[in-house]
């Protein structure tokens, strides 16, 4: 008995058997992960490390010949690539190909224990190496924060809140943050007039180190309760820094920090990154979505999230969208739909001309089905 005859003779079962397949078919379609490119896993991982005033030479036999020997003993390395220059040594280190995305976590943990085995036999003066095994997100949502009239540090604090809330929201893998300027206290000193007081340099500098350190005070038990010390005297304002005092116990006139420094409060000088939109300074924020997730669902959930934040956005700062892979991809698989709609219907209309009613009617079923 072939299949076609069994399907004739047990109706019930043949329509049981398709009723699942679309059934199946259906809830498939809508579970279905969505991007608007596919994925991909980045195997490599950067090790960078600083030695400030070496040559070429002595980073590439100092630190990075090293580094190499430590990466070389694990079983996982392909191929490793460096670069020395003065003062920096950067490695590429990519693994083989029979290994996913779901080892390298674990790959990633092992090329850190080995980077942080050998930092203490670097030599004195060698900063802690970074290691750099994030960098191939892709941002699906792009927005720039603006707000004229508003100051970085305005916008720095919108923008942490709104961090904060977003990377919760189901679906989220991390939000980035672009264009933040690191805010700073310059203290300009003045040579001549340290000079003519009598202050070394030396001196000033040392007042300033152990400023605003946070240490541990100790603690005190009394009966069955400790009770912990913490030292205050912080400077919570430029005023308060102006007014350090800076003169030796011995001294008869007491010198202040404001005496031979102008101190002020501002941002870097020179910023590491800037972000600007139609020429009004801004701040991005970018999110990336963790893998498995639909991103058309995901852009939803972070849309309606936005808009239960909108009580907390202060008057005259805009959130504007620059990227929003979720629309660009629901747009495209409506289009899609729309397309395979049409295309279904033009063959079930050529089946019908040319064939019949009962013949076109049946063959466009199944076609459709």
């Amino acid at each position: 008995m072939n299949i076609a005859e069994f399907s004739i003779r047990n109706k019930l079962i043949s329509w049981m058997i398709t009723l699942i397949f679309l059934v199946g078919g259906i809830i498939s379609y809508s579970s279905l992960s969505r991007l608007e490119d596919p994925e991909f896993t980045i195997k490599d991982a950067v090790i960078i490390t600083q030695y400030p005033g070496a040559t070429p030479q002595q980073v590439e036999e100092e630190v990075t010949y090293p580094l190499e020997n430590a990466l070389q003993q694990l079983q996982y390395v392909d191929y490793i690539r460096s670069i020395s220059t003065n003062g920096l040594s950067q490695i590429t280190v990519t693994m083989k190909r029979q290994y996913n995305k779901n080892h390298l976590p674990q790959i990633w943990d092992e090329l850190r224990r080995k980077v942080n085995d050998l930092t203490p036999s670097l030599p004195p003066g060698v900063l802690p190496p970074l290691v750099n095994d994030d960098f191939g997100d892709i941002f699906g949502l792009l927005y720039a924060i603006i707000g004229d009239g508003y100051s970085y540090r305005e916008l720095n604090d919108y923008v942490d809140y709104l961090r904060r809330e977003l990377v919760l929201v189901e679906g989220v893998g991390k939000v980035a943050v672009a264009g933040k300027q690191q805010e700073q206290v310059f203290v300009e000193i003045s040579i001549t007039r340290m000079t003519q007081l009598g202050i070394p340099y030396q001196r000033l500098y040392e007042i300033l180190e152990t400023q605003n350190i946070v240490s541990n005070a100790g603690a005190i038990k009394i009966s069955s309760e400790n009770i912990r010390f913490h030292p205050t005297g912080e400077f919570q304002d430029v005023k308060e820094l102006e007014n350090l005092l800076i003169s030796s116990s011995g001294d008869q006139n007491l010198i202040y920090l404001k005496d031979v420094a102008n101190v002020s409060r501002g941002f870097q000088e020179v910023p590491t990154h800037l972000v600007s939109l139609n020429g009004r300074q801004a701040i991005s924020l970018g999110i990336s979505f963790a893998s498995g997730f639909n991103v058309v669902d995901v852009g939803e959930r972070i849309d309606a999230r936005l808009t239960e934040l909108e009580y907390a956005r202060p008057v005259g700062i805009e959130l504007a969208a620059l990227y929003d892979q979720p629309k660009l991809v629901a747009a495209s698989i409506n289009a899609f739909a729309i397309n395979l709609l049409e295309a279904v219907v033009i063959v079930i209309v050529v089946l019908l001309i040319f064939m019949g009613m009962r013949s076109g009617l049946l063959i466009g079923l199944i076609l459709f089905l």
